[in-house]
Protein backbone atom coordinates (compact mmCIF):
# COMPACT_ATOMS: atom_id res chain seq x y z
CA UNK A 1 0.00 0.00 0.00
CA UNK A 2 2.78 2.36 1.16
CA UNK A 3 4.30 1.80 -3.42
CA UNK A 4 0.67 2.69 -4.81
CA UNK A 5 0.14 5.40 -2.42
CA UNK A 6 3.83 6.97 -3.40
CA UNK A 7 3.07 6.05 -7.00
CA UNK A 8 -0.69 7.23 -7.16
CA UNK A 9 0.54 10.64 -5.55
CA UNK A 10 3.90 11.14 -8.04
CA UNK A 11 1.38 9.55 -10.82
CA UNK A 12 -1.40 12.23 -10.50
CA UNK A 13 -2.92 14.81 -12.32
CA UNK A 14 0.62 16.31 -13.48
CA UNK A 15 1.27 13.95 -16.20
CA UNK A 16 -2.32 14.11 -17.63
CA UNK A 17 -1.97 18.33 -17.93
CA UNK A 18 1.39 18.86 -18.28
CA UNK A 19 2.98 16.99 -20.94
CA UNK A 20 1.82 20.16 -23.48
CA UNK A 21 3.43 22.53 -21.11
CA UNK A 22 6.77 20.89 -21.15
CA UNK A 23 6.55 20.50 -25.13
CA UNK A 24 5.84 24.53 -24.89
CA UNK A 25 8.87 25.42 -23.23
CA UNK A 26 10.91 22.63 -24.56
CA UNK A 27 9.93 21.63 -27.85
CA UNK A 28 9.36 17.85 -28.97
CA UNK A 29 12.01 16.39 -26.90
CA UNK A 30 9.51 16.33 -24.06
CA UNK A 31 11.56 12.75 -23.16
CA UNK A 32 14.61 15.25 -21.87
CA UNK A 33 13.26 17.63 -19.45
CA UNK A 34 11.28 14.01 -18.05
CA UNK A 35 14.87 12.94 -17.42
CA UNK A 36 16.11 15.77 -15.86
CA UNK A 37 13.49 16.33 -13.39
CA UNK A 38 14.02 12.80 -12.28
CA UNK A 39 17.32 13.17 -11.91
CA UNK A 40 17.04 16.34 -9.75
CA UNK A 41 13.54 14.57 -7.79
CA UNK A 42 15.93 11.48 -6.87
CA UNK A 43 18.37 13.66 -4.60
CA UNK A 44 15.68 15.18 -2.58
CA UNK A 45 13.93 11.53 -2.33
CA UNK A 46 17.06 10.14 -1.04
CA UNK A 47 17.37 12.47 1.78
CA UNK A 48 14.02 12.04 2.75
CA UNK A 49 14.41 8.24 2.35
CA UNK A 50 17.49 8.85 5.43
CA UNK A 51 14.81 11.34 7.44
CA UNK A 52 11.50 9.38 7.15
CA UNK A 53 13.77 6.04 8.59
CA UNK A 54 15.47 7.38 11.13
CA UNK A 55 12.38 9.74 12.39
CA UNK A 56 9.63 7.79 11.45
CA UNK A 57 6.68 9.97 13.04
CA UNK A 58 3.98 12.26 11.24
CA UNK A 59 4.84 15.67 10.54
CA UNK A 60 7.66 15.18 7.85
CA UNK A 61 9.70 17.63 6.64
CA UNK A 62 8.58 20.52 9.77
CA UNK A 63 9.32 18.08 12.11
CA UNK A 64 13.17 17.20 10.64
CA UNK A 65 13.86 20.88 10.24
CA UNK A 66 13.06 21.64 13.75
CA UNK A 67 15.03 18.70 14.98
CA UNK A 68 17.89 20.48 13.06
CA UNK A 69 17.20 24.22 13.43
CA UNK A 70 14.95 24.49 16.56
CA UNK A 71 10.84 25.64 16.37
CA UNK A 72 10.99 28.80 14.25
CA UNK A 73 12.64 27.21 11.52
CA UNK A 74 11.13 24.01 11.55
CA UNK A 75 7.66 26.47 11.78
CA UNK A 76 8.35 27.72 8.69
CA UNK A 77 9.20 25.15 6.28
CA UNK A 78 6.40 23.32 8.07
CA UNK A 79 3.70 26.35 7.05
CA UNK A 80 5.49 25.94 3.54
CA UNK A 81 4.45 22.23 2.74
CA UNK A 82 1.31 22.49 4.58
CA UNK A 83 0.36 25.71 2.42
CA UNK A 84 2.01 23.67 -0.14
CA UNK A 85 -0.56 20.69 0.13
CA UNK A 86 -3.32 22.65 0.44
CA UNK A 87 -2.55 24.84 -2.51
CA UNK A 88 -2.42 21.86 -4.19
CA UNK A 89 -5.71 20.31 -3.21
CA UNK A 90 -7.62 23.79 -4.12
CA UNK A 91 -5.63 23.53 -7.40
CA UNK A 92 -6.84 19.56 -8.16
CA UNK A 93 -10.11 20.68 -7.55
CA UNK A 94 -10.42 23.10 -9.79
CA UNK A 95 -8.61 20.82 -12.41
CA UNK A 96 -11.26 18.22 -11.77
CA UNK A 97 -14.31 20.70 -12.77
CA UNK A 98 -12.38 21.71 -15.63
CA UNK A 99 -12.65 20.10 -19.30
CA UNK A 100 -12.00 16.67 -18.72
CA UNK A 101 -15.52 16.61 -16.45
CA UNK A 102 -17.26 18.64 -19.09
CA UNK A 103 -17.00 15.18 -21.63
CA UNK A 104 -20.37 13.97 -19.15
CA UNK A 105 -21.50 17.06 -17.27
CA UNK A 106 -21.46 20.94 -17.32
CA UNK A 107 -21.63 22.46 -13.92
CA UNK A 108 -20.39 25.13 -12.39
CA UNK A 109 -16.02 24.78 -11.25
CA UNK A 110 -17.05 25.91 -7.96
CA UNK A 111 -20.01 24.28 -7.47
CA UNK A 112 -18.07 21.00 -8.04
CA UNK A 113 -14.90 22.07 -6.29
CA UNK A 114 -16.51 22.41 -2.93
CA UNK A 115 -18.71 18.32 -3.43
CA UNK A 116 -15.63 17.48 -4.21
CA UNK A 117 -13.52 18.88 -1.55
CA UNK A 118 -16.16 17.93 1.17
CA UNK A 119 -15.57 13.99 -0.44
CA UNK A 120 -13.01 14.19 0.00
CA UNK A 121 -12.49 15.46 3.51
CA UNK A 122 -15.01 12.69 4.44
CA UNK A 123 -12.98 9.71 3.06
CA UNK A 124 -9.75 11.18 4.73
CA UNK A 125 -11.53 11.23 8.23
CA UNK A 126 -12.74 7.72 7.88
CA UNK A 127 -9.47 5.88 7.94
CA UNK A 128 -6.28 5.65 6.70
CA UNK A 129 -6.37 2.30 5.67
CA UNK A 130 -9.86 2.62 3.84
CA UNK A 131 -8.23 5.93 2.02
CA UNK A 132 -5.14 3.64 1.10
CA UNK A 133 -7.57 0.95 -0.05
CA UNK A 134 -9.31 3.86 -2.64
CA UNK A 135 -5.93 4.28 -3.61
CA UNK A 136 -5.09 1.12 -4.71
CA UNK A 137 -8.18 1.04 -7.33
CA UNK A 138 -7.18 4.64 -7.98
CA UNK A 139 -3.63 3.80 -8.44
CA UNK A 140 -4.31 0.32 -10.92
CA UNK A 141 -6.91 3.01 -13.29
CA UNK A 142 -4.30 5.56 -12.98
CA UNK A 143 -1.80 3.47 -14.52
CA UNK A 144 -3.67 1.25 -16.63
CA UNK A 145 -4.74 4.71 -18.78
CA UNK A 146 -1.15 5.94 -19.15
CA UNK A 147 -0.28 2.79 -20.10
CA UNK A 148 -3.41 3.02 -22.70
CA UNK A 149 -1.93 5.74 -24.23
CA UNK A 150 1.64 4.53 -24.39
CA UNK A 151 -0.23 1.30 -26.37
CA UNK A 152 -2.54 3.40 -28.72
CA UNK A 153 1.16 5.45 -29.36
CA UNK A 154 2.87 2.39 -30.50
CA UNK A 155 -0.43 1.26 -32.53
CA UNK A 156 0.08 4.60 -34.37
CA UNK A 157 3.87 4.30 -35.12
CA UNK A 158 3.04 0.65 -36.52
CA UNK A 159 1.24 2.31 -39.08
CA UNK A 160 3.48 3.89 -40.22
CA UNK A 161 2.05 7.41 -38.79
CA UNK A 162 3.88 10.08 -36.65
CA UNK A 163 7.40 11.81 -36.69
CA UNK A 164 10.34 10.35 -34.66
CA UNK A 165 12.31 13.61 -35.80
CA UNK A 166 10.83 15.47 -33.32
CA UNK A 167 12.11 13.78 -30.60
CA UNK A 168 15.61 15.49 -31.24
CA UNK A 169 13.90 18.65 -31.49
CA UNK A 170 14.72 21.20 -28.27
CA UNK A 171 13.91 24.47 -27.62
CA UNK A 172 12.26 27.12 -29.22
CA UNK A 173 13.82 30.34 -31.45
CA UNK A 174 13.74 32.64 -28.70
CA UNK A 175 15.95 30.18 -26.31
CA UNK A 176 18.84 28.09 -26.53
CA UNK A 177 18.95 24.25 -25.94
CA UNK A 178 20.24 24.20 -22.65
CA UNK A 179 17.36 27.13 -21.11
CA UNK A 180 14.59 24.97 -22.75
CA UNK A 181 15.38 21.85 -21.20
CA UNK A 182 15.59 23.60 -17.64
CA UNK A 183 12.27 25.21 -18.58
CA UNK A 184 10.96 22.38 -19.20
CA UNK A 185 12.50 20.68 -16.53
CA UNK A 186 10.65 22.89 -14.01
CA UNK A 187 7.50 21.42 -15.29
CA UNK A 188 8.42 18.14 -15.11
CA UNK A 189 9.20 18.63 -11.89
CA UNK A 190 6.16 19.11 -10.52
CA UNK A 191 5.25 15.70 -11.87
CA UNK A 192 7.51 13.56 -9.83
CA UNK A 193 7.16 15.58 -6.49
CA UNK A 194 4.45 14.00 -4.32
CA UNK A 195 6.86 11.07 -3.10
CA UNK A 196 7.37 14.27 0.04
CA UNK A 197 3.85 13.10 1.11
CA UNK A 198 4.48 9.84 2.33
CA UNK A 199 6.63 10.79 4.73
CA UNK A 200 3.57 12.04 7.11
CA UNK A 201 2.25 8.40 7.42
CA UNK A 202 5.37 6.89 8.25
CA UNK A 203 4.19 6.37 11.72
CA UNK A 204 1.58 4.27 10.43
CA UNK A 205 3.63 2.29 8.61
CA UNK A 206 4.83 -1.15 9.51
CA UNK A 207 8.38 -1.41 10.15
CA UNK A 208 9.48 1.91 8.10
CA UNK A 209 12.73 1.56 8.19
CA UNK A 210 12.85 -1.50 5.87
CA UNK A 211 9.57 -1.08 3.95
CA UNK A 212 10.06 3.01 3.68
CA UNK A 213 13.46 2.54 1.15
CA UNK A 214 11.73 0.23 -0.82
CA UNK A 215 8.46 1.38 -1.71
CA UNK A 216 9.98 4.97 -2.23
CA UNK A 217 12.61 4.37 -4.81
CA UNK A 218 10.22 1.47 -6.57
CA UNK A 219 7.43 3.90 -7.03
CA UNK A 220 10.09 6.77 -8.45
CA UNK A 221 11.68 4.42 -11.02
CA UNK A 222 8.15 2.86 -11.95
CA UNK A 223 6.96 6.51 -12.50
CA UNK A 224 9.99 7.12 -14.44
CA UNK A 225 9.23 4.24 -16.73
CA UNK A 226 6.02 5.07 -17.15
CA UNK A 227 6.51 9.00 -17.86
CA UNK A 228 9.25 8.44 -19.96
CA UNK A 229 7.00 6.27 -22.35
CA UNK A 230 4.15 8.52 -22.33
CA UNK A 231 6.49 11.28 -23.39
CA UNK A 232 8.21 9.55 -25.89
CA UNK A 233 4.60 8.51 -27.68
CA UNK A 234 3.08 12.17 -26.99
CA UNK A 235 5.75 13.71 -28.73
CA UNK A 236 6.12 11.17 -31.70
CA UNK A 237 2.22 11.20 -32.54
CA UNK A 238 1.37 14.56 -31.92
CA UNK A 239 2.79 18.00 -33.48
CA UNK A 240 4.10 19.90 -30.77
CA UNK A 241 2.43 22.72 -31.49
CA UNK A 242 -0.81 21.15 -31.05
CA UNK A 243 0.17 19.21 -28.31
CA UNK A 244 1.74 22.46 -26.33
CA UNK A 245 -2.11 24.36 -26.97
CA UNK A 246 -3.94 21.29 -25.76
CA UNK A 247 -5.16 21.49 -21.91
CA UNK A 248 -5.96 17.33 -22.49
CA UNK A 249 -2.69 16.59 -23.97
CA UNK A 250 -3.22 12.48 -24.05
CA UNK A 251 -6.69 13.05 -25.27
CA UNK A 252 -4.69 14.52 -28.69
CA UNK A 253 -3.20 10.48 -29.12
CA UNK A 254 -6.40 9.05 -28.23
CA UNK A 255 -7.93 10.99 -31.05
CA UNK A 256 -4.91 10.51 -33.19
CA UNK A 257 -5.01 6.77 -32.79
CA UNK A 258 -8.69 6.55 -33.29
CA UNK A 259 -10.75 3.52 -32.18
CA UNK A 260 -10.94 4.77 -28.47
CA UNK A 261 -13.62 7.17 -27.17
CA UNK A 262 -12.32 9.88 -25.70
CA UNK A 263 -14.86 9.71 -22.67
CA UNK A 264 -13.42 6.47 -21.52
CA UNK A 265 -9.94 8.48 -21.19
CA UNK A 266 -11.22 11.51 -19.12
CA UNK A 267 -12.75 9.35 -16.72
CA UNK A 268 -9.38 7.85 -16.21
CA UNK A 269 -8.11 11.65 -16.10
CA UNK A 270 -10.63 12.52 -13.46
CA UNK A 271 -9.91 9.74 -11.37
CA UNK A 272 -6.12 10.40 -11.49
CA UNK A 273 -7.33 13.64 -10.43
CA UNK A 274 -9.32 12.80 -7.57
CA UNK A 275 -6.57 10.23 -6.48
CA UNK A 276 -3.82 13.18 -6.42
CA UNK A 277 -6.28 15.15 -4.25
CA UNK A 278 -6.91 12.55 -1.21
CA UNK A 279 -3.53 11.73 -1.24
CA UNK A 280 -2.50 15.22 -1.01
CA UNK A 281 -5.30 15.96 1.39
CA UNK A 282 -4.17 13.09 3.96
CA UNK A 283 -0.40 14.29 3.71
CA UNK A 284 -1.95 18.11 4.62
CA UNK A 285 -3.85 16.83 7.40
CA UNK A 286 -1.00 14.85 8.68
CA UNK A 287 1.17 17.51 8.61
CA UNK A 288 -0.83 19.95 10.47
CA UNK A 289 -2.04 17.44 13.08
CA UNK A 290 2.12 16.49 13.33
CA UNK A 291 3.03 20.39 13.99
CA UNK A 292 0.55 20.67 16.64
CA UNK A 293 2.46 17.91 18.20
CA UNK A 294 5.41 20.20 18.13
CA UNK A 295 3.67 22.72 19.73
CA UNK A 296 4.08 24.66 16.49
CA UNK A 297 0.23 24.78 15.89
CA UNK A 298 -3.25 24.88 17.95
CA UNK A 299 -3.59 22.12 19.88
CA UNK A 300 -6.91 21.66 18.28
CA UNK A 301 -5.88 20.41 15.54
CA UNK A 302 -4.35 16.93 17.21
CA UNK A 303 -7.62 15.88 18.14
CA UNK A 304 -8.73 12.59 17.07
CA UNK A 305 -12.24 11.12 16.00
CA UNK A 306 -13.60 8.57 18.44
CA UNK A 307 -13.02 4.85 17.18
CA UNK A 308 -11.37 6.01 13.75
CA UNK A 309 -8.29 7.24 15.26
CA UNK A 310 -7.93 10.36 12.37
CA UNK A 311 -7.57 13.94 12.75
CA UNK A 312 -10.85 15.24 12.60
CA UNK A 313 -10.11 18.70 13.15
CA UNK A 314 -6.82 19.12 10.80
CA UNK A 315 -8.87 17.26 8.29
CA UNK A 316 -11.77 19.78 8.42
CA UNK A 317 -9.40 23.17 9.06
CA UNK A 318 -6.78 21.99 5.61
CA UNK A 319 -9.82 21.25 4.12
CA UNK A 320 -11.51 24.27 4.42
CA UNK A 321 -8.83 25.78 3.03
CA UNK A 322 -8.61 24.60 -0.13
CA UNK A 323 -12.34 25.27 -0.70
CA UNK A 324 -11.63 28.90 -0.01
CA UNK A 325 -8.68 28.72 -2.61
CA UNK A 326 -10.33 26.85 -5.19
CA UNK A 327 -13.10 28.88 -5.11
CA UNK A 328 -10.55 32.33 -5.47
CA UNK A 329 -7.79 31.03 -7.20
CA UNK A 330 -6.47 29.93 -10.67
CA UNK A 331 -5.33 26.10 -11.17
CA UNK A 332 -1.75 27.50 -13.70
CA UNK A 333 -1.30 30.19 -10.76
CA UNK A 334 -2.04 27.92 -7.68
CA UNK A 335 0.29 25.10 -9.35
CA UNK A 336 3.46 27.57 -9.95
CA UNK A 337 2.93 29.12 -6.43
CA UNK A 338 3.53 25.47 -5.25
CA UNK A 339 6.50 24.05 -7.14
CA UNK A 340 7.90 27.32 -5.40
CA UNK A 341 7.23 26.17 -2.10
CA UNK A 342 8.27 22.87 -2.80
CA UNK A 343 11.61 24.08 -3.66
CA UNK A 344 12.24 25.99 -0.19
CA UNK A 345 10.85 23.36 1.66
CA UNK A 346 13.63 20.37 -0.31
CA UNK A 347 16.18 23.02 0.33
CA UNK A 348 15.38 23.07 4.16
CA UNK A 349 15.43 19.14 4.12
CA UNK A 350 18.65 18.75 2.47
CA UNK A 351 20.72 20.83 4.98
CA UNK A 352 18.87 19.13 7.78
CA UNK A 353 20.01 15.64 6.42
CA UNK A 354 23.31 17.20 6.85
CA UNK A 355 23.07 18.89 10.39
CA UNK A 356 21.42 15.71 11.89
CA UNK A 357 24.43 13.86 10.99
CA UNK A 358 25.58 14.73 14.35
CA UNK A 359 22.17 13.09 16.15
CA UNK A 360 23.02 9.34 16.18
CA UNK A 361 20.23 6.83 17.39
CA UNK A 362 20.76 3.01 18.05
CA UNK A 363 17.72 2.15 15.47
CA UNK A 364 19.99 1.35 11.63
CA UNK A 365 18.33 3.57 9.14
CA UNK A 366 18.99 4.22 5.44
CA UNK A 367 21.89 6.84 4.93
CA UNK A 368 22.07 8.73 1.80
CA UNK A 369 26.19 9.37 0.38
CA UNK A 370 27.08 12.96 2.13
CA UNK A 371 27.30 14.55 -1.51
CA UNK A 372 23.55 13.92 -2.34
CA UNK A 373 21.68 16.33 -0.06
CA UNK A 374 24.84 18.72 -1.48
CA UNK A 375 23.94 17.95 -5.12
CA UNK A 376 19.65 18.26 -3.81
CA UNK A 377 20.56 21.38 -2.49
CA UNK A 378 22.31 22.85 -5.56
CA UNK A 379 19.17 21.28 -7.76
CA UNK A 380 16.83 23.06 -6.28
CA UNK A 381 18.53 26.46 -6.14
CA UNK A 382 19.19 26.30 -10.15
CA UNK A 383 15.31 25.66 -10.32
CA UNK A 384 14.51 28.39 -8.49
CA UNK A 385 16.39 30.42 -10.88
CA UNK A 386 13.79 29.21 -14.03
CA UNK A 387 10.91 30.64 -11.31
CA UNK A 388 9.35 33.77 -12.71
CA UNK A 389 9.59 37.13 -11.23
CA UNK A 390 5.35 37.02 -10.55
CA UNK A 391 5.53 33.50 -9.11
CA UNK A 392 8.24 34.93 -6.11
CA UNK A 393 5.90 37.73 -5.15
CA UNK A 394 3.19 35.61 -4.23
CA UNK A 395 5.79 33.31 -2.47
CA UNK A 396 7.29 35.67 -0.67
CA UNK A 397 3.51 37.11 0.54
CA UNK A 398 3.10 33.38 2.02
CA UNK A 399 6.95 33.00 3.37
CA UNK A 400 6.50 36.24 5.18
CA UNK A 401 3.16 35.07 6.86
CA UNK A 402 4.79 32.03 7.89
CA UNK A 403 7.70 33.72 9.20
CA UNK A 404 5.78 36.04 11.48
CA UNK A 405 3.28 33.32 12.91
CA UNK A 406 6.56 31.29 13.18
CA UNK A 407 8.00 33.74 15.58
CA UNK A 408 4.62 33.43 17.74
CA UNK A 409 4.75 30.06 17.60
CA UNK A 410 8.22 29.99 18.93
CA UNK A 411 7.81 32.20 21.75
CA UNK A 412 4.49 30.67 22.65
CA UNK A 413 6.18 27.70 22.95
CA UNK A 414 9.33 29.33 25.39
CA UNK A 415 6.61 30.13 27.82
CA UNK A 416 5.49 26.33 27.99
CA UNK A 417 8.09 24.61 30.14
CA UNK A 418 10.30 22.21 28.98
CA UNK A 419 9.13 19.65 31.31
CA UNK A 420 5.69 19.85 29.33
CA UNK A 421 7.04 20.70 26.40
CA UNK A 422 8.93 17.34 26.33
Amino acid sequence: MLYLFILGDTLGAGVYVLVGQVAAESGGAVWLPLVLALCLALLTATSYSELATKYPRAGGSAHYVHKAFGPFTGFVVGFCMLAAGIVSVGALARAFGGDYLTEFVTAPVALVAVVFLAALALLNAYGIRDSLRANVVATLIEVSGLLLIVGLGAWVMSRGEGDLSRLTDLGRPDTGALSAALAGAVLAFYSFVGFETSVNIAEETKDPRRSYPRALFGALATAAVVYLLVGLVASVVVPTDQLAASSGPLLEVVRAAGGVPTWIFSLVALVAVANGALLTGIMSSRLAYGMAQDGLLPSVLTRLLPNRGTPWVAIAVTGALSVVLALTGETTDLAATLVLLLLIVFTAVNLAVLVLRRDRIADRHFRAPTVVPVLGIASCLLLCTQIEAQVWIRGSILLAVAVVLGVVAARRRDRIPSADRA
